[in-house]
């Protein structure tokens, strides 16, 4: 019975241990795999962003593309009022024009009723009559001037009258000219208006198809976050497995241990007399950290009881009896490596000078424009800390903690994102392409406002 539970423990050994390493296989791919799909999403979320920063663009050229349409709809309002105006002084001017040609007429009728009145009485012999009838010399001339008198006023009123027709003439052409002008105005204001309307509606088609890009590109990406959900639940079954084959083994090699321990008590049972020491040989417990005292099944009281010491101790000399046990003690888990807060502090304070200056995706100034993971990379860089390019392999940087135990100096990683946590629940970090504050390198005070991938500690 005893050799029949002996073999059944160590095939359960046997097999777990088979199961141990196909499973860390297993788990190394789906690793790989998860790695590849985290670094896909990362490229669809980039896509997306870099999308949509040409989709924003593209609203900006359309926003200031319809404030020119306005400014000219403006003009076009404008000018119709001056030309409403304009027809208007026309009319007035061909009013008095009409005024102005009718006293010129009217002028000219005078002048001549009078010139015929004189012709009629008298005519050619009019200067004759006035010597003749004239009582004096005086007389005449006074006669004489009156008549020269009269016709330089029917003169003057003749070409007075004809110069405030051409005056209204050269008005009424005057205005005409700038109605015309201001027509061509209208009429150039409405072509602009028309071909900034053209422009709007290719922009909007254009801004409409970079909708299609970035919902097919989230779509895309929502899928690698699925596929990143099902390999972490294949991960989590494997550690799971593993965990249960690991335990599986150490019951295995409990088992087998006490069969050993049975053996070895039945076959020393009649032997330790010779040693002198028999009476300690089964009822001795090691303080070796559990290790057995017995060497693979031989007597420990090999020698005349030097296990026993004579005391019933069989672990004064540490593990010196188990030099041949194959059920050893694990090591134990490396201690945590140490860390300098102040040096994290430092991060941040050196970080923080940069806060206001400009996003610009793929960017590398911290003065005139860089994006996420090149600020990070910056910024530890000065302080002799090498980060990858890209948030996504940035992930893998330093050493991996929860983000309870996170303070100022810390890295968090977020999907298609990377900030500095700050130490007081905030992060700075440079972010899309709108002005500061709410973009560029700027300082925000919940670092848990999306979902984070990981958080590592970079400054050692």
């Amino acid at each position: 019975m005893k050799k029949r539970l002996v073999c059944l423990s160590l095939i359960f050994a046997m097999t777990a241990a088979q199961v141990l390493p196909v499973s860390a296989a297993r788990k190394d791919e789906v690793q790989a795999q998860k790695s590849a799909t985290q670094s896909k999403l990362s490229a669809a979320q980039a896509q997306a962003s870099s999308l949509e920063s040409k989709k924003q663009a593209l609203m900006g050229q359309i926003s200031t593309t319809q404030q020119q349409i306005v400014d000219a709809m403006t003009q076009i309002e404008l000018l119709a009022d001056e030309i409403v105006d304009k027809e208007a002084d026309i009319k007035e001017t061909k009013e008095e024009l009409v005024q102005a040609e009718a006293d010129r007429d009217e002028q000219y009728e005078a002048m001549k009723k009078r010139i015929q009145y004189m012709y009629e009485n008298g005519g050619s012999d009019t200067w004759a009559q006035i010597l003749l009838e004239s009582d004096s010399f005086a007389t005449m001339l006074s006669k004489a001037e009156n008549t020269e008198k009269m016709y330089q006023y029917d003169r003057d009123e003749l070409k007075e009258m004809k110069a405030i027709v051409q005056e209204v003439k050269d008005l009424e052409e005057q205005l005409e000219n700038e109605k015309h002008d201001l027509e061509t105005s209208k009429s150039e204001q409405e072509g602009v208006k028309a071909s900034l309307e053209t422009k709007v509606a290719e922009l909007k088609s254009t801004a409409s198809d970079y909708e299609t890009q970035i919902a097919n590109a989230k779509a895309q990406a929502e899928q690698y976050k699925q596929l990143i959900q099902q390999q972490n639940a294949e991960l989590k079954k494997i550690q799971q497995e593993e965990a249960a084959a690991a335990k599986a083994a150490e019951e295995a090699a409990k088992q087998q241990q006490n069969q050993n321990n049975q053996n070895n008590g039945g076959s020393t049972g009649g032997s330790a007399i010779t040693g002198g020491n028999s009476s300690s040989n089964n009822s001795v417990k090691p303080n070796n950290g559990g290790t057995s005292s017995n060497n693979n099944g031989g007597s420990v009281n090999n020698g005349g009881g030097s296990a026993n010491n004579n005391s019933g101790n069989t672990g004064n000399s540490g593990s010196s009896s188990n030099a041949g046990s194959s059920n050893t003690t694990a090591p134990s888990k490396p201690s945590a490596p140490s860390y300098n807060s102040g040096t994290g502090a430092a991060v941040v304070a050196y970080a923080m000078q940069f806060i206001g200056n400009p996003y610009v995706y793929g960017g590398n100034s911290l003065t005139n424009g860089i994006d996420c993971s090149g600020f990070t990379q910056q910024i530890y860089g000065h302080f002799g800390y090498s980060l990858p390019r890209v948030s996504d392999a940035q992930a893998s940087s330093g050493v991996g903690i929860s983000y309870s135990e996170a303070r100022a100096g810390d890295l968090i990683v977020y999907p298609g994102h990377v900030a500095i946590l700050t130490g007081d629940g905030g992060i700075v970090h440079a972010s899309n392409s709108a002005p500061y504050p709410k973009g560029g390198i700027k300082y925000t005070a919940n670092a848990l406002y999306k979902n984070y991938i990981a958080v590592r500690r970079i400054v050692q």
